[in-house]
């Protein structure tokens, strides 16, 4: 069962966003495809395919907090799990772009 600490709003991360004295990385671990297709262009991609291969450069944000996102949130889950069994603090983006799409920002494209 998740806990609650495992996913943040996409109406929370949008306010966090707009406050410049709130510091997180926003990973988004999509494939390129999608990425290049509709991403918040505060994200940094990190696909979920590569994420162990590339574990190095998430050394960059231990002690940081990052929010993980996706499509509709299944895979960013997932990431968010693993993140924190390496001891990383992350929460996932419930819902993905797609929810963003539609709550916040309808000039993302849905797919």
């Amino acid at each position: 069962m998740l806990s609650d600490s495992m996913e943040t709003s996409c109406r929370t991360v949008h306010t966090r966003l707009a406050d410049p004295d709130d510091t997180f990385i926003l990973i988004d671990c999509r494939e390129q495809e999608e990425y290049d297709f509709a991403h918040l262009p505060q994200s940094v991609l990190l696909p979920m395919s590569e994420m162990q291969a590339r574990q190095a450069e998430l050394e960059a944000y231990r002690g940081q907090e990052i929010v993980v996102l996706c499509h509709h949130g299944v895979r960013s889950l997932q990431v968010t799990a693993w993140l924190q069994q390496q001891g990383y603090h992350a929460t996932s983006l419930s819902g993905g772009i797609d929810q963003w799409s539609r709550e916040i920002d309808p000039s993302v494209p849905r797919y």
